[in-house]
């Protein structure tokens, strides 16, 4: 009989996705799977390690999961993704507890690595792994959502980030192989479909056949049992925003009228130090365009405040910004300086107690923001999929077609209805971050 595994899961959707290919090839292999880390013979870390914070919370998971070597049933635990592929060997010598660590480009291979059972500890590859539609997968999320890899690797050279060193160039997944997958996951009860990819609006850019995230769409609307297609992480350049792209996201029902652009930043003069593509006009002339096409549509960002040179102008030009564009949902992050990266060994460094004191001026003013438009949507009657009971008082929790999962805040339902279910539901009250809402009927 073959050992019981359980996996932690670190970092963001795309990292969720490798995690749930994991679990689907290891369960393939004969495996047993268990959320119980207390009666797993086999624990497993997926880990983030894109920014500092990420990699102290890997650290901190593996060392609390250590506990079950000494108390539990483990006898392996296991370190895979983004931390081994990006530090390498040297895991070995910090984490003794660890017994396998595996990286970005051969986590597929787990399954022999672990028959095979070799002396050799650590299990490193160039990124160039992309799986397809016959690759087994275990959804960890709710069975009525889950997420959708396009593609995979980063072939922009932001200053700041590790991603293109960690999962390597940008690779599309091929146009049938993803049509495939999203319609083997409506069968299996999938209603939203949520796009993910470094950069979803580059998809088919390397397959140099025709490919972009248009036709793509205009597959995926046709699969039956999808209710809602959401799209994240979208790289702000004019040209890969297309007429022909909007007036799709405006036409189609099934397609969330909520575009998620990390921006980073708007001052030309940090835009370029980042080693970002577009500048400031460009992308105040992509947001005017999109709004053109999609009059209701929820706009999310994220912006690094403290970035190297950023003087007392810079991060003005950043708040004026803000208040101005009145982004729906907004994530803010310090700089950090990531050991490797060009922009760890640019001058002018920000002091740490400046960047908190930024952080926290930027998200006061978009709490003020964010609760004005919550507040304008009270009396309305919207549409809920509900996602279940709120662990923190007796009532249902659900989200709007421009709230993404996890990222964006949620609808506080009262009323009865079950996981999965739709709903109509009346907006009661705004919170900062949330609404509140009555359910008046379960929609068919």
């Amino acid at each position: 009989m073959k050992e019981s595994i359980c996996l932690v899961s670190l970092g963001c959707p795309k990292n969720l996705v490798d995690s749930e290919v994991i679990l689907g090839l290891l369960s393939k292999h004969g495996y047993l799977l268990t959320t119980d880390p207390s009666k797993a013979e086999i624990l497993i870390v997926n880990t983030c390690s894109f920014i500092q914070d990420a990699t102290k919370e890997a650290i901190e998971t593996i060392l609390h999961l250590t506990q079950y070597k000494k108390e539990g049933r483990c006898r392996l635990l296991i370190v895979s993704g983004c931390l081994p592929q990006r530090y390498g060997k040297i895991l070995e010598r910090e984490l003794p507890e660890v017994d396998l660590f595996i990286g970005t480009g051969t986590f597929q291979h787990l399954p022999q690595i672990l028959r095979e059972r070799r002396e050799k500890k650590t299990f490193l590859s160039r990124s160039t792994f992309l799986y397809d539609e016959k690759t087994p997968r275990i959804l960890s999320t709710p069975p009525f959502i889950a997420y959708l890899k396009i593609a995979e690797g980063c072939s922009k050279a932001c200053t700041f980030c590790t991603v293109p060193k960690i999962r390597g160039p940008y690779r599309s997944r091929k146009f049938q192989s993803v049509i495939e997958e999203a319609k083997r996951l409506a069968d299996q009860g999938v209603q939203e479909l949520i796009l993910i990819a470094q950069d979803t609006t580059a998809y088919g850019e390397d397959l140099q056949n025709g490919t972009n995230l248009e036709k793509l769409l205009k597959g995926i609307v046709k699969v039956e049992g999808l209710r809602w297609i959401r799209i994240l992480y979208s790289y702000p350049r004019t040209n890969y925003f297309t007429d022909g792209l909007l007036e799709l996201i405006a036409q189609e029902e099934k397609i969330c009228p909520y575009l998620d652009l990390p921006i980073q930043h708007i001052d030309d003069g940090i835009l370029k130090r980042m080693g970002r593509r577009s500048r400031g006009q460009e992308i105040r002339s992509l947001l005017e365009k999109i709004k053109t096409f999609l009059s209701e549509v929820s706009l999310r960002s994220s912006l690094i405040v403290g970035f190297p040179g950023e003087g007392e102008s810079q991060f003005k030009a950043l708040l004026d910004f803000v208040r101005e564009i009145e982004f729906d949902h907004l994530g803010a992050f310090k700089y950090s300086a990531e050991e490797g990266t060009p922009a760890s060994r640019l001058p002018d460094p920000i002091p740490e107690s400046v960047k908190e004191e930024r952080l926290r001026i930027l998200m006061e003013i978009q709490k003020k923001i964010s609760l004005k438009k919550y507040r304008q949507m009270v009396g309305r009657k919207m549409e809920v999929l509900v996602e279940g009971p709120n662990h923190q008082g007796g009532v249902l929790r659900g989200r709007l077609q421009i709230q993404a999962p996890e990222i964006d805040g949620c609808v506080f339902l009262k009323g009865k209805a079950r996981p999965g279910d739709w709903v109509e539901a009346r907006i009661t009250q705004a919170l900062p971050y949330d609404l509140v809402g009555e359910i008046e009927r379960i929609l068919p």
